[in-house]
């Protein structure tokens, strides 16, 4: 018979009251702010009886807009977790010298760093980039949706519930504390016993699913939903790095599922896949998580060199230079994407011919990245530049990303390697790199397509406020990394000795300092240009003079995108619809099936959180009983989901006509 203690334990498995950080003031009052703020926005949106508008309009919609702006409102939600992370590594180093330990315990330190990484990576950059893609490609290409609806919201809710678990490792349990790729045996069960490393393969596995499933619906959406005559050589460049960057999600995303599968054995059934006994290699876990690393790298940056080529060609008022070769650039960068994997780890004994091989083939792909650097400026040349918000985050990322990835081609020379390896230059390029040319991107993606999805810009000056503190904080913030990298300083430390050091990372936390300020512009910007959204607001539904086809459409957009499937004859498809004189139909509507809104993305989601929190505290019985309900609630969806509904041809004849007065200027 079971006693009451051997039923808790089945009931709750390692949850107990000892996981409640109680005892860590700086957790404490994180708590309480999250809990006070949360219950806060419920009450306000309680008051508002916002709640059935929010799950009808948003919760279980499929539209690929509004999944977009939920994506980037998640990345930009957990962009202050990450960003916050990050400021207080920044300040305890400053001040963690000699006799003073700082205000973090190491054991806490090692937790900061690790969700650091985890968050930018895979909850900020990878929702921010594919919102971009979910909100822009369609229009692009001229379709109504993306090729399979439901699996966007659910791709999204998938992210979403990822992103839940690891905020649910600051207040109950921890995160792991192994470094931001978990590498072995430091993520083995001998040595992390606790459920940081639990929280931290569940939420990327969920995640992972989440950002599979997207790739693959995207993939299918420019493959077989272009518009007539927009062949593959007519395409968008954003819509081409979204096609590349998505091929590598599909590539490269089953691949970090797998090695986490095999970590997971390794930690739950006692396999021996990355230990040193058995027959296990730890090494094959390093080959196989870079084999999805290095193309996660380019996962993020081939976006944001497709929006970087619409935001020149807007406002410089020409056509994109060299289009043919910004296609085969981005081609090549895609192919060779995977065969320079190695190189984040030459001092593992290879030998010279395999370090030899993936040092030349990185420093091969810095060329077709250059080509694209050239092309930007040949477009610039002699144009009309406008030096709106969108365009100074371009003009800062040429010279921030050219630096970063010449230090990136001294890395690629495995003797240099040999030196700096594992020191903070490594970390100073790394954020050279992803800020410079990621987060950069982002930022003009998202100033660029804002009036497209809320029918008004954002304020310039507080968006001008912004780039300036990111840039200056920027190189305030990692320049001294680099000094610090060649003087021989590792990265991964929380405390220094050597005070001779400690101007170097005060210099750094104070350019942090000015990062942050630089976020709180942009906060401040989206609330000042909400509050004078009607004097922002640009009536022609073009407000940059976009040269693609998303342009053509109002702003925001109809549901449906396009009453008329337009008809593609040039590659610069907007501004060649107008030169020959585009007219809007008036007449020959009919009615339009779009796809119904589901509740079952966010059930679905919501069952996987919670089949993966019972899985990180051996909660088996709540496990099992989750994962049938999920599988249940999937046949019951797959079999009752009434696919679409009509919007009637008078209700298409109303929004035509008033999109037609709405771009009027443009007719």
């Amino acid at each position: 018979m079971f006693d009451s203690l051997d039923l808790t334990k089945l009931v709750f498995g390692r949850l107990t009251w000892e996981a409640i950080p109680l005892h860590d003031p700086i957790l404490l009052a994180t708590f309480l702010a999250v809990v006070l703020g949360g219950v806060g926005l419920l009450a306000l949106i309680t008051y508002q009886k916002a709640w059935g508008y929010l799950w009808r309009e948003w919760f279980t919609s499929i539209d690929h807009k509004k999944i977009g702006i939920m994506y980037v409102i998640l990345g930009l939600v957990m962009l202050l977790r990450g960003f916050a992370d990050a400021i207080m590594m920044r300040l305890h180093q400053a001040m963690s010298f000699g006799a003073n330990e700082g205000f973090l315990p190491p054991h806490h330190y090692d937790q900061i760093f690790t969700a650091h990484g985890v968050i930018m990576i895979f909850f900020v950059a990878m929702p921010l980039v594919t919102g971009l893609m979910n909100y822009v490609v369609p229009l692009q290409i001229g379709a109504r949706d993306v090729a399979f609806p439901f699996l966007n919201n659910f791709s999204f809710w998938m992210t979403a519930s990822g992103a839940v678990l690891v905020m649910a490792s600051l207040f109950v349990g921890e995160f792991a504390r192994t470094g931001w790729l978990a590498y072995p045996p430091l993520s083995g069960i001998l040595h992390s016993p606790d459920v940081g490393v639990d929280y931290y393969i569940w939420s990327l596995q969920i995640a992972g699913v989440g950002t599979l499933l997207s790739g693959i619906n995207l993939l299918a959406t420019i493959v077989k939903m272009r518009a007539p005559g927009m062949a593959m050589m007519k395409m968008p460049i954003f819509t081409w790095t979204s096609l590349c960057t998505n091929v590598l999600i599909v590539a490269a995303f089953p691949v970090l599922t797998a090695v986490l599968a095999l970590l997971s054995l390794d930690r739950y059934v006692g396999t021996n896949f990355f230990t040193n006994d058995f027959g296990g290699n730890a090494m094959m876990y390093v080959n196989l998580i870079w084999i999805w690393g290095h193309p996660e790298v380019y996962i993020l940056i081939l976006p944001a060199f497709g929006i970087f080529s619409e935001v020149v060609s807007t406002f410089s008022g020409k056509r994109l230079f060299g289009y043919a070769s910004m296609v085969y650039a981005t081609v090549v960068i895609t192919i060779l994407s995977y065969l320079v994997w190695l190189h984040h780890f030459f001092t593992m004994g290879s030998g010279a011919s395999v370090n030899s091989f993936f040092g030349i083939t990185t420093m091969i792909i810095s060329i077709p990245t250059g080509a694209k650097i050239f092309n930007w400026l040949f477009t610039m040349y002699r144009g009309r530049i406008r030096f709106d918000v969108p365009m100074l985050w371009t003009m800062g990322f040429m010279v921030t990303f050219v630096i970063g990835g010449m230090t990136g081609v001294l890395l690629a020379v495995p003797p240099a390697d040999f030196v700096l390896h594992n020191s903070l230059f490594l970390v100073a390029h790394f954020h050279n790199v992803i800020i410079g040319g990621v987060l950069f991107g982002l930022m003009a993606g998202i100033t660029y397509w804002f009036p497209k999805a809320f029918g008004y810009k954002l304020d310039p000056f507080w968006g001008k406020m912004s780039f300036w503190f990111w840039l200056v904080g920027f190189w305030l913030a990692f320049m001294p990394l680099y000094v610090l990298g060649l003087m021989g300083v590792t990265r991964r430390m929380s405390h220094f000795q050597d005070m001779s050091l400690q101007i170097w990372f005060q210099v750094a936390a104070f350019g942090a300092c000015l990062i942050a300020l630089g976020i709180l512009s942009f906060i401040i910007q989206l609330v000042v240009s909400f509050r004078r959204r009607e004097s922002l607001r640009d009536v022609t539904g073009d407000p940059w003079d976009g040269r693609t086809l998303e342009w053509s459409t109002s702003s925001p957009p109809p549901a449906y995108n396009f009453a008329f499937t337009p008809i593609i004859h040039d590659n610069d498809a907007w501004s060649d619809m107008k030169r020959r004189g585009y007219q809007r139909p008036t007449e020959g509507f009919r009615p339009i099936h779009m796809p119904k809104n589901t509740w079952a993305g966010i059930v679905i989601a919501g069952l996987s959180t919670l089949v993966g929190f019972s899985l990180i505290w051996h909660m088996w019985p709540l496990a099992v009983l989750a994962m049938l309900t999920l599988v249940g609630t999937t046949i019951f969806h797959t079999f009752n989901y009434k696919r679409d509904y009509h919007i009637d041809a008078d209700e298409v004849v109303r929004t035509e006509g008033l999109r037609t007065r709405l771009l009027a200027s443009h007719v």
